[in-house]
């Protein structure tokens, strides 16, 4: 098989099709939003939104709504929740964010282990990135351009709420409200990857983008152009590998994605482990020379 012949092939099915385009749209976002939750030191957050829309997506099937409306909704109960156990008694965040996605996500397994459904809910948890419809394509375009659009429109202010909430507020801007748009559109996100990784790998897209790039630049502009290239690159390497390997699509992303993570780890020039020895030892010899 001739390289031309190794890309195009799978291309030559619908069900490739839609699940590329998911994929790419879905790593995307998430690797946009990431760079923030990096930052912000919210990557429980991540993991806490992500696992508790399950529950909305059970009980969304069960009154015959969109998927996507049911994880909205309590993805941003979620977020209500953390905020009134963190706001209103001695709980601190982490704990309440255990609480409350663990409490949810155990909600979402009883129901689907009690819910009589000719359908397996259980893609829900682990993904179905090569059961995507045309109208799942749809639904994830939508909230990905919304997400994408807002995130973009708004990035000096996310980015200046991410180093400095005080200042922020001084020059006249909202810390409080920052943070909420910040969190709603990670609710918004996780419905997005939710089609390409389900439930359980989502936090993987919303997190290893954004920590690959901060190791590879100090600068936040360069982060929110090279976290979305390599999160992309990983998708469609990931799919390809799944195609060709038969292996778990939405798995195989993820793990290329921490593949790539790993390598930058060890090999990034100024933060990798090994590459800052080898700049070191470069600089001592120049050094040593002169």
């Amino acid at each position: 098989m001739n390289p031309l012949d190794f890309l195009i092939e799978p291309l030559s099915y619908d069900f490739m099709v839609r699940a590329m385009a998911t994929s790419v749209i879905a790593a995307i976002v998430c690797a946009v939003l990431s760079c923030w939750l990096v930052l912000v030191g919210w990557s429980l957050m991540g993991d806490a939104v992500s696992h508790a829309v399950l529950p909305g997506v059970v009980l969304a099937y069960v009154v015959g709504a969109p998927f996507a409306l049911g994880a909205l909704i309590f993805g941003f109960l979620a977020v209500g929740l953390i905020g009134v156990v963190r706001n209103t008694s001695r709980i601190k965040e982490d704990a309440a964010i255990g609480i409350v996605f663990t409490t949810l996500f155990a909600l979402g397994l009883v129901l689907i282990s009690v819910i009589p459904s000719q359908t397996d809910l259980n893609h829900i948890i682990f993904g179905n990135l090569l059961g995507v419809s045309w109208a799942d394509l749809l639904q994830v375009v939508i909230l990905g351009v919304v997400t994408f659009s807002i995130l973009i429109v708004k990035r000096r202010d996310f980015t200046l709420y991410a180093f400095d909430a005080t200042h922020a507020h001084a020059i006249g801007l909202n810390p409080k409200v920052l943070g909420a748009a910040l969190l709603g559109l990670l609710a918004l996100t996780s419905v997005v990857a939710l089609q390409a990784v389900g439930v359980v790998l989502v936090v993987a897209l919303l997190i290893i983008p954004g920590a690959t790039a901060y190791l590879l630049t100090d600068r936040f502009s360069r982060m929110l152009v090279i976290a979305p290239v390599m999160s992309a690159l990983a998708a469609v390497t990931g799919l390809y590998l799944s195609y060709y390997l038969d292996t778990a699509s939405g798995g195989m992303i993820v793990l290329v994605q921490g593949c790539v993570f790993a390598l930058v780890f060890l090999f990034s020039p100024r933060h990798g482990l090994i590459g800052k020895r080898v700049g070191a030892q470069r600089r001592r010899r120049m050094l040593a020379a002169r």
